[in-house]
C-alpha cells in the first residue's frame, strides 16, 4: 500500500502538508487511498504518485511520453488485446518482453499477455493517461479517419430515400430515426473520440454551402479534422441532439445543454451550444475532462516569484482576488486550483458559476440560474447567509455583484473571482467603470492575476537557434540586459521542428503567462483618486510587477515556448 510518508521521503511534500492532507481524507470519509489525495489538492503530480507507486511495488517506472516502443514488439500485441488490457509493448529480448502497464500487479492480464505472447512478461508501470495516449498513437483501430469515414459513409449511402430529402422538409420522427441509425452513432462517436485522442478542448461541427466541416481546438488553435458531406447534416446533427436531451424538431433558436460519457475509462462532460447559421446549425462541444481539474498552482507555468505571491495571497483569511483575461485563457484553472490549495477540510467553501464546469469534492458549487432568480448577486447574497470562508464568484458581471463581493471581503470572507481585462492594472479602472465605489475596491482587492496561455514546444521535436537580441528588442520584447551581453549580442532560443508527437505543429501543451499584482498603499491611494490604468502600471512595476510580457520572455529564454508562440497570443 502507498502510504503518504514516501512522498515525504522523496521529498515531494513536507509532513506538514501530509498532515493536510491526511486531514482532507479523513473528511472524505476515508476511502480514498492517501496518494489520491495529494494529487487531487495539487501537492503531488500524477507522474510522482504513479513513480512513487512503482518504488513501493519494486516495479520499475518509465515515461512513455519519452519513449518509443519496438516496431517488433508492438507487432506481437493486437490492437484490441493492447486497448483492453491497457498495455503496450516496448521491447523485446530473446523470450522476454518488457510491457508498460497501468496495474502491474494484476497477474491475470499479465498471464494473458503471456499465453498471448508466447513470451515471458517484465512488466513496468506508466502513468495510465500517457499509456492510452500511447496506445491512439501507436494502434490505429479507428484513427485512420478517413476509411472510417468513408466506411460509414457507405452505410449510410444505403438509406436514399431520406439522406436526400431536403433539411426543411424531415419530420421529427425521420430526424429521430436517422440520428438512431448505425452509421450515424458511429460517426458522431469517431468525432468525440478524435476530439477527446487529440485533447481538444471544444469540436466545431461547421455546416457550409458544398458540405459539413468538423474543426477541433487544440492547445487554443484552430484545426480541421474532417470533411463531411452535405447529406450527413440533418442525421448527425439529430444524433447529438438525442444525446444531449435537446428538441429535435427545433432549428431556428440556439439551444444548449450537456452530454456524460465515459471514454478510455475516462469520465467527461461535454457542454452542446447549437446555433442556426446560413446552411444549417453549427454544433460546439466544450469537452469538460472531469479528472483534468486536479492541478495545483505549481503546475499552471508560475515562475517562483510569482508562484510565492500568488500562495501568500491565498493564505489570506479575507480579500479579493480577482483573475483577468480574455476567454479561453485557463482563468476557471487557476480558480480551480486555488480552490484546491484551500479546500482542507476546516473551511467551508462555495461557489456559484455559470455554469458549474467542474465538480470538486468537499466544495458547495452552485449554478446561475436566471429563470429561477438565481443571478450572481441573488446567489452571492443567499451565500453570505451560509457561514462561508471562501467564496469564489464566476464572474463580476455588474455593479451590484462586484459591490456585493467587496463587502463581504470587508467583512472576512476571502472571495475569488473573474473579470474581463486586457491586463492586472487595468482591473481597477473597469470596476470603476461599473460604477463601483473607490473606496470598496481600494480596501478589499489584495491582488490581481492577469494571464494568457501559450503553446509550449514540443520536447519531441525541440531544436535551438540563434538569435540577435537586437532582433527582439524590435519586436518589443523586454529582454534583460544581462542576456546576450557576449561579441556578437546573440541569444540562443528554440522551436519545434514538427514531428509526429505533435503532429507536425512543433508544440505540445499549453503553459500560463501571468502578470501578478499586487495592491500596496500607493496603488490603492490612486485607485481612490480614480487614476487610469498607466499610472497604477507604473507604480506595480515599481513594487516589482513582472509585466505578461515580462513573464513571456523569461519563458521563451527557457526554452519553454517561442518568440512566434508570444507574438501571436501577447502582441496580436
Amino acid at each position: 500500500m502507498l502510504t503518504g510518508d514516501v512522498f515525504v521521503t522523496e521529498g515531494l511534500i513536507s509532513p506538514d502538508q501530509l498532515r493536510l492532507a491526511e486531514d482532507k481524507q479523513r473528511e472524505l470519509g476515508g476511502t480514498d487511498p492517501i496518494a489520491r489525495v495529494l494529487v487531487t489538492m495539487g501537492l503531488v503530480s500524477e507522474r510522482d504518485r504513479v513513480r512513487c507507486l512503482g518504488k513501493v511495488w519494486g516495479i520499475p517506472f518509465v515515461d512513455i511520453a519519452d519513449v518509443v516502443p519496438e516496431p517488433e514488439a508492438l507487432h506481437l500485441l493486437s490492437a484490441q488485446i493492447a486497448k483492453r488490457f491497457r498495455a503496450i509493448p516496448l521491447e523485446r529480448h530473446d523470450k522476454k518482453l518488457l510491457v508498460a502497464m497501468a496495474n502491474p500487479l494484476d497477474v491475470f492480464v499479465v498471464d494473458e499477455l503471456r499465453m498471448t505472447t508466447g513470451m515471458d512478461i517484465e512488466p513496468v508501470i506508466a502513468v495510465e493517461e500517457d499509456l492510452l495516449n500511447a496506445l491512439g498513437a501507436h494502434y490505429k483501430l479507428e484513427t485512420n479517419v478517413t476509411d472510417a469515414i468513408a466506411g460509414v459513409m457507405r452505410d449510410f449511402d444505403g438509406d436514399l430515400e431520406i439522406s436526400t430529402q431536403e433539411d426543411d422538409e424531415l419530420s421529427e420522427a425521420q430526424l429521430r430515426e436517422m440520428g438512431e441509425d448505425a452509421p450515424i452513432i458511429r460517426l458522431a462517436n469517431l468525432i468525440v473520440n478524435q476530439g477527446v485522442t487529440d485533447k481538444a478542448s471544444d469540436i466545431h461541427i461547421e455546416p457550409r454551402k458544398d458540405g459539413v466541416c468538423v474543426r477541433y481546438r487544440v492547445d487554443g488553435v484552430m484545426i480541421e479534422g474532417m470533411k463531411l458531406p452535405k447529406k450527413v447534416l440533418a442525421p448527425l446533427t439529430s444524433r447529438f441532439k438525442i444525446m444531449s436531451n435537446m428538441d429535435i424538431a427545433e432549428k431556428r433558436a440556439p439551444q444548449d445543454n450537456r452530454i456524460s460519457a465515459v471514454i478510455g475509462g475516462k469520465d467527461y462532460d461535454f457542454r452542446v451550444s447549437t446555433l442556426p447559421v446560413v446552411y444549417g446549425e453549427k454544433i460546439v462541444m466544450r469537452i469538460l475532462d472531469k479528472g483534468g481539474i486536479n492541478v495545483g498552482l505549481s503546475k499552471l507555468g508560475f515562475l517562483p516569484h510569482n508562484l510565492k505571491i500568488i500562495e501568500d495571497m491565498a493564505a489570506r483569511s479575507f480579500g479579493i482576488i480577482l483573475v483577468t483575461g480574455p476567454t479561453g485563457s485557463g482563468k476557471s484553472t487557476t480558480l480551480y486550483s486555488i480552490l484546491n490549495k484551500l479546500s482542507t477540510g476546516d473551511n467551508n467553501i462555495i461557489t456559484i458559476e455559470d455554469p458549474v464546469e467542474y465538480e470538486l469534492s468537499g466544495i458547495n458549487q452552485c449554478n446561475v440560474n436566471v429563470r429561477a432568480g438565481m443571478t450572481f448577486a441573488a446567489g452571492l447574497r443567499a451565500m453570505l447567509r451560509q457561514d462561508p470562508d471562501v467564496i469564489m464568484v464566476g464572474e463580476m458581471r455588474d455593479q451590484e455583484t462586484a459591490t456585493i463581493a467587496m463587502e463581504a471581503a470587508l467583512t472576512g470572507h476571502l472571495v475569488l473571482s473573474t473579470l474581463h481585462t486586457n491586463d492586472a492594472p487595468s482591473a481597477p479602472t473597469r470596476l470603476i467603470d461599473m460604477e463601483v465605489e473607490p473606496f470598496l475596491i481600494s480596501s478589499s482587492i489584495i491582488g490581481v492575476l492577469a494571464q494568457r496561455l501559450v503553446r509550449q514546444i514540443c520536447p519531441n521535436c525541440k531544436e535551438s537557434y540563434t538569435a540577435n537580441r537586437e532582433s527582439l528588442l524590435r519586436y518589443g520584447f523586454p529582454v534583460p540586459e544581462e542576456i546576450g551581453a557576449d561579441t556578437h549580442g546573440e541569444i540562443t532560443l528554440f522551436k519545434g521542428a514538427g514531428c509526429d508527437t505533435c503532429k507536425g505543429t512543433g508544440y505540445k501543451g499549453r503553459t500560463g503567462v501571468h502578470e501578478l499584482m499586487a495592491l500596496n498603499d500607493p496603488i490603492r491611494d490612486e485607485v481612490l483618486k480614480k487614476s487610469p490604468s498607466h499610472i497604477i502600471r507604473r507604480l506595480a512595476i515599481e513594487n516589482d510587477m513582472r509585466s505578461l510580457q515580462m513573464d513571456a520572455v523569461q519563458k521563451i529564454l527557457m526554452g519553454i515556448t517561442s518568440v512566434d508562440e508570444v507574438l501571436r497570443v501577447i502582441y496580436a
